[in-house]
């Protein structure tokens, strides 16, 4: 598994500085089924607005 998982969506309850990802797990979806042909057609599923934002 990846030792860093960067971020720039800085609204996200799990960023952090740096641009690094906090959460524990990461969960990525396809948007196009079981099967994604570019990064267009996923999703970030961990991610969780910040509400302090």
């Amino acid at each position: 598994m990846a030792k860093d998982v960067l971020c720039e969506v800085k609204n996200c309850s799990y960023w952090a500085s740096g641009n690094r990802c906090s959460a524990e797990a990461i969960y990525v979806v396809s948007n196009a089924g079981t099967m994604a042909s570019s990064a267009t057609e996923t999703d970030c599923k961990t991610f969780t607005p910040n509400q302090q934002m």
